[in-house]
């Protein structure tokens, strides 16, 4: 116990003189620890009468309690002197030239979009938007969507507790245009939709272009016309278009776009899987029931309606082999389509 004193100071002494963290919790353990050496001072009380204990037991926390401040404040002074040290080694040189500043581009799918809007436009329509978060009527009950039809399963779309969903296309844009402004309506709605699916060639999150025109007299001829005449515009070359046979819930008749491969000219490549063909698109005159689901009369308008995939139509324009290339944010892949024009 007479040696406390010294003790304290000696402790001290090595707080102050340690010049690193590792170094301080090192002193912390040899002195304050368990087996450390003030500690080791309370084991001396038992050989002191009763009535000397509760002084000479004061005296040793109280040296414990000091080199234990001690500890905290060189701590905080060696943290502080660490963090100034980073700020110092991270400083910017202001005197130094300027990197200069690298030109940006907009993304192929996004040169697609504007690319497709000013074609569509030029014919006369207009581009409409809508919600990304639907309700089951908008995109599927007023499409003429059965009620155990594929599409409505969990499998295939993202629905949210309450119910709603997010969209997985953007022909609930058409349905709420229709309600909006009537007929007639010649409407393109391209945009964000999403499904469970995700390869080389698909993505949970893709953009859709759909197209509907509504009035007098529309003729699945009149569609025809219109699609093959952007195809060509948009891919700048003349290209053969053939419409096969198919069905969708929300057009009858309904038909299957295909065009000559922009790749190999129709003649057959690897690509095309030598037919010469890409499908490219969907279409058909609108279905009557939807028509009717969105306060037009069926009796007197008819429209057509098509879909196709921006992604996919980008890629083929670009020369693009998978999907998930655009949606890497690889600045190296991005970097090539700055020399295109939209």
């Amino acid at each position: 116990m007479a040696d406390l004193a010294s003790l304290t100071q000696e402790a001290l002494a090595e707080v102050a003189a340690c010049g690193d963290l590792g170094a301080l919790e090192d002193v912390r353990v040899r002195w304050l620890g368990k087996k450390g050496t003030l500690t080791e001072q309370l084991k001396a009380l038992g050989g002191l009468s009763a009535a000397e204990r509760p002084a000479a037991g004061a005296r040793i926390n109280e040296a414990k309690e000091k080199v234990q401040a001690a500890i905290e404040a060189h701590r905080s002074a060696l943290a502080l002197a660490s963090l100034e040290r980073q700020l110092a080694s991270g400083r910017i040189d202001v005197t130094l030239p300027g990197r200069g500043e690298e030109q940006g581009g907009l993304h192929p799918v996004t040169r697609a979009r504007l690319r497709i809007e000013t074609l569509f436009t030029r014919a006369g329509f207009d581009v409409a938007s809508g919600p990304e978060i639907e309700d089951d009527f908008h995109n599927f009950g007023a499409l003429n969507f059965t009620e155990n039809h594929p599409a409505r399963a969990m499998h295939d779309t993202f629905y949210f507790p309450d119910g709603r969903l997010l969209r997985t296309h953007t022909s609930p844009v058409q349905i709420r245009a229709l309600q909006a402004q009537g007929a007639p309506l010649f409407v393109i709605a391209p945009g964000r939709v999403y499904r469970c699916d995700s390869d080389m060639t698909h993505s949970p999150m893709f953009h859709q272009l759909e197209g509907l025109a509504v009035d007098e007299n529309i003729s699945f001829a009149n569609m025809k016309a219109v699609l093959h005449g952007f195809l060509q515009a948009f891919f700048e070359r003349d290209l053969a278009m053939r419409l096969r046979p198919s069905f969708f819930p929300f057009t009858e008749p309904s038909a299957e776009v295909d065009m000559s491969c922009v790749f190999c000219e129709g003649r057959g490549c690897r690509v095309c899987k030598h037919t010469g063909w890409l499908e490219i698109a969907g279409c058909g005159m609108v279905h009557p029931n939807v028509l009717q689901a969105s306060g037009v009369d069926p009796e007197r308008y008819t429209g057509y309606a098509f879909g196709a995939g921006i992604d996919r139509l980008a890629m083929l324009r670009y020369g693009v082999n998978d999907l998930r290339l655009f949606f890497d944010n690889d600045l190296r892949f991005l970097r090539q389509f700055r020399a295109f024009g939209a």
